[in-house]
């Protein structure tokens, strides 16, 4: 500690011994500052005050209908954009700031400055913006501010609506696209369907082996329902065989009380079917025409058939066409059992080639469902990208609409472009102080160097440190009276010099203060 305490003895000795060299360069660095702040040209001040709401009515009430755009982020995005080359070259033809411009040169150097110098404050949460400029013509300054506030009002959200514009024309874009797909996915779906129709689910939304297991369980019990009608008809034809006619004599002419067993049972079956058709069927229908001309053909034959019996009972009394009542209606039972047996006969068949079917078709299924369940896929995400682009369309529309109503933001000028009755630059009673300190900083380092290049020893042990030879002793020297008073009267005058410098600044800042104060 005492070495370092030695050591900045010895540098502060040094450079009192150069005081004088550091009070001149205090001095002129001092002017020098006095005079480059003097001479530094006022720059006044012009400002606007605008207020963005964004809040709109129709915002809460359109909420879900229509698309709604962040209108604060945008405005904030607009505020950090402003300030771009397009629009400050906008601002100085409206400022009328190119005038005297030559040379593009000089152009884009007045449009870098301009973007230097213009500033945008603002709050976010209060969306209140500042536009600030700071010119050394006042008018001009005003001129300036007043250019960018129109530009910022201009610019709002205009492109709002262009983008709305152009969004709507790719959305009918899209939708035209989709509606093309959707078409060909419905007929890729139709023609499928048709092709394999058969094979399709029932009305009952059964699938094929649902199908196919109702398929199996008609046939069989059709096969059930088959042998019990054979072994039915098969017993009738047992008691007809054992059961003999009885003759009876003639006791009526009319044909119509004599029965032909085996024309009677067909005329009562395909009456039973006319009935069943007329309760379906019109009499116009072809069906119940055939089966009314069916069952004249039969009448006209049994008539037939009665006349010609009735001639041979003429020929031979002995005989008579009246059987045993019995034996006709085995006879009638018969025929029944016979129709009944081949309507059986003709369900299993058909049953039988419809199982044969499905059960050829059955490697096919898998394949077949494959292919449907993509076919329902793509149509089914095709028809949902329809319906969504068709009701982005509306929301576009509808927001269209409501952006032409209102665009959802409004600015308001609090504060119409001013300007500062002062100067807002340079500060000089902060840039003289900082001048006085500039300049007394330098006079120190002006001693300090001389130091170091002509250094002064005041003990023998620094000399012999610095040159590194041994010292064989020291002279000292008495110093007069004469000599002491001239130092005493050299310090007093540097002391003075330093005050007078420190006191000139004094007055030169309290003189300022003084002016500022009135002026203001």
């Amino acid at each position: 500690m005492d070495e370092i305490v030695r050591q900045a003895t010895i540098v502060l000795r040094g450079m009192w011994k150069h005081r004088w060299l550091g009070l001149l360069t205090a001095w002129i660095i001092g002017a020098i500052g006095v005079v480059t702040v003097l001479r530094i040209p006022d720059k006044y001040e012009a400002s606007a005050r605008i207020y963005v709401d964004t809040q709109s009515v129709l915002k809460p009430l359109m909420s879900g209908l229509a698309i709604q755009a962040n209108i604060d982020q945008q405005v904030m995005i607009l505020s950090r954009t402003l300030i771009s080359r397009p629009n400050v070259e906008k601002l100085v033809r409206m400022a009328d700031l190119d005038l005297n411009i030559k040379s593009k040169a000089a152009h884009e150097e007045l449009v870098d400055d301009l973007m230097k110098q213009l500033a945008i404050k603002t709050t976010s949460r209060d969306n209140l913006y500042t536009l600030a400029y700071s010119d050394q013509k006042p008018e001009q300054a005003k001129k300036v501010v007043q250019s960018l506030v129109s530009i910022f009002v201009e610019s709002g959200l205009g492109s709002n609506r262009n983008d709305a514009v152009i969004a709507k024309k790719f959305i009918d874009d899209q939708i035209l696209i989709y509606q093309k797909k959707l078409e060909e996915a419905e007929n890729r779906l139709k023609v499928f369907k048709l092709k394999h129709i058969s094979l399709q689910s029932s009305d009952e939304g059964r699938d094929y082996f649902g199908r196919v297991s109702q398929l199996v369980s008609a046939l069989e019990q059709a096969k059930l329902e088959l042998r019990e009608a054979e072994n039915s008809r098969d017993a009738i034809k047992r008691q007809v065989v054992g059961e003999d006619p009885t003759l009876l004599p003639d006791d009526s002419e009319s044909v119509a009380g004599v029965s032909v067993p085996e024309l009677d049972g067909r005329i009562d079956v395909l009456k039973r079917n006319l009935d069943e058709l007329l309760r379906r069927y019109t009499d116009q229908h072809p069906d119940v025409v055939g089966t009314r001309r069916l069952i004249t053909q039969l009448e006209e034959e049994k008539r037939e058939k009665v006349t010609a019996q009735k001639q041979m009972g003429l020929s031979n009394p002995g005989t008579s066409i009246n059987t045993n009542p019995v034996y006709q209606q085995l006879r009638i039972s018969l025929a029944e059992s016979e129709a009944n047996v081949a309507s059986l006969r003709a369900r299993v068949g058909e049953y039988q080639s419809r199982y044969n079917q499905l059960k050829g078709a059955m490697n096919m299924v898998p394949q077949m469902e494959t292919e449907l369940t993509q076919l329902n896929r793509d149509y089914e995400i095709n028809k949902k990208n329809y319906d969504a682009l068709v009701e982005r369309r509306e929301s576009a529309a509808m927001s269209g609409e409501m952006d032409a109503t209102s665009a959802g933001v409004d600015f308001r000028l609090i504060d119409p472009p001013r300007v500062s009755p002062k100067p807002v630059y340079p500060n000089r009673l902060l840039m003289l102080p900082l001048t006085m300190l500039l300049a007394l900083a330098a006079g120190v380092f002006a001693s300090f160097a001389a130091n170091q290049f002509r250094p002064v020893f005041f003990d023998s042990r620094s000399l012999g440190e610095i040159s590194g030879l041994a010292l064989l002793g020291n002279i000292s020297r008495k110093v007069n009276e004469e000599e002491i008073r001239h130092e005493k009267k050299d310090i007093r005058r540097f002391f003075t010099g330093l005050g007078l410098l420190l006191g000139s600044y004094g007055a030169g800042i309290a003189l300022m203060s003084f002016f500022l104060f009135h002026t203001a």
